[in-house]
């Protein structure tokens, strides 16, 4: 036993001394802890949130929400932008892309702007807080759950140790693609009578499945090339999108193909 906390103490002592020192002093970025929390206190939520709300009446969030939602439009525009400009100035390769550890201008604007991407995946486990004060807790599914749980571990692991470099290809296509998913969840959330404007649901995941492979076939292109990037965050990402890939093409499956099916039956 004393071994192992040993064991734990030394690999706890390693990761947050081996971590960029650009980043290092940004909020929630140096130790793990703060994150596992984090992730302890969602889990904990998401299982008993439900129960707590089960013989209460749902919250009224409507002046929150809007807002809320319409937020996340903005910052998801404002990352895009910079993901995309950083690397345009900055002469990204799409093949290989290493990270630039420097604190020159642009090598310290793409990393400021990948915190923020790791810091809006903080922010979006509001989204299951509103679900839960709301009753909608059928969409607190597996899918949402692990999604959220893994992207704020994933994205710590990010800003930690490879802020810049090859994974601004996964967050630029992610910000465009919450950019239209946030404008969505605002305009359902204003009233029914928005509905007919959002015919486009079924577009939203489809570009969400397509956003997937995209980052796979990125991912792989980098790992099957000679390039100066830690390899294992390449099998981490690449095995992530084929679990996303999966879970993802299930919904699509079960809420578009199957329920037409069963309409037409």
């Amino acid at each position: 036993m004393t071994t192992v906390l040993h064991d734990a103490a030394d690999y706890y002592t390693w990761m947050v001394e081996n971590g960029d020192p650009r980043t290092d002093p940004w909020f929630l970025v140096y130790s793990p802890l703060p994150i596992f929390v984090l992730f302890v206190l969602y889990v904990l939520l998401c299982v008993y949130g439900p129960r707590v709300m089960e013989k209460r009446q749902p919250f009224n969030l409507k002046t929150i929400i809007i807002p809320y939602n319409f937020a996340l439009v903005g910052l998801s525009a404002y990352m895009f932008y910079e993901f995309l400009v950083t690397a345009w100035l900055s002469g990204y390769s799409l093949k290989c892309q290493p990270v630039d550890y420097s604190t020159n201008d642009l090598p310290m604007r793409m990393a400021r702007v990948c915190w923020w991407f790791f810091f809006s995946k903080v922010i979006e486990l509001m989204d299951t807080v509103f679900f839960i004060m709301r009753k909608k807790s059928n969409q607190v599914t597996f899918l949402h759950v692990y999604h959220h749980c893994t992207m704020i571990i994933n994205w710590w692991l990010g800003v930690k140790y490879v802020a810049g470099g090859q994974p601004f290809f996964l967050a630029m296509l992610n910000s465009f693609i919450h950019t239209v998913m946030y404008l969505y969840y605002g305009m359902a959330a204003i009233g029914p009578h928005m509905q007919k404007y959002l015919w486009w649901k079924r577009y939203l995941t489809s570009m969400q499945l397509m956003q997937f492979v995209a980052i796979l076939t990125h991912t792989t292109v980098n790992f099957f090339s000679d390039c100066d990037f830690p390899q294992g965050f390449n099998i981490a990402v690449m095995a992530y999108m084929v679990s996303l890939i999966i879970l993802f093409g299930n919904f699509y499956y079960q809420e578009y193909v199957k329920r037409a099916r069963q309409k037409k039956q």
